[in-house]
């Protein structure tokens, strides 16, 4: 088991757009594990590589039955439907707020061993990749809040007593939606 700690909000890791992989070597194959076995042990539905404070481009998934892991992921948006729904993060631990995705989305990247992977499934498969996605443009699911639910989270994670008193980032996803405007 290589359980790793968690990066929480605050940590500049988190809003720093992560490098795209080039080396399937080794060393990702046991960032993937670490990845695997910490979204585990935190009982998570995804986990991506700069929660770990690694800046490359690489996330893992286990959620509504499908599981696996993304290396330099893209995802293209099915349709024009979205929903809402609550989402919450590791880095961000007891906090659950209604965030807006796309319905559908279909997921390309590669595995761990650089050959090609596309991912398509559930409605709450959509959600997590986009979560993760975002997660390695430096995004949190936070920016993607209306601005009166963002200032709900904001306060309730200012009395979070794993908050270090931070100046909290809000940023625009480079992904179809919202992002912080909406």
């Amino acid at each position: 088991m290589t359980v790793q700690p968690i990066r929480l909000f605050g940590d500049p890791v988190l809003r720093t757009p992560a490098a795209e992989v080039t080396d399937f070597d080794a060393e990702l194959r046991k960032l993937v594990k670490d990845l695997w076995d910490t979204m585990e042990d935190k009982g998570g539905a995804g986990l991506a590589a700069p929660q770990l404070g690694v800046g490359l481009r690489a996330f893992t998934y286990h959620c509504d039955g499908f599981a696996g892991h993304l290396i330099n992921p893209t995802f293209e948006v099915v349709g024009d439907e979205y929903q809402d729904g609550p989402e919450g993060c590791l880095s961000i631990p007891g906090q659950y707020w209604d965030c807006r995705r796309h319905l559908h989305v279909v997921a390309k990247g590669w595995n761990m061993h650089g050959e090609p992977v596309e991912v398509e499934g559930s409605e709450l498969l959509a959600r997590c990749i986009q979560h993760e996605s975002d997660h390695l443009d430096g995004v949190l699911f936070l920016d993607r809040l209306d601005q009166e639910t963002r200032k709900e989270a904001m306060k309730a994670i200012r009395a979070a007593e794993w908050f270090d008193g931070g100046v909290p980032t809000i940023k625009q996803s480079p992904h179809p939606l919202f992002g912080g405007n909406h």
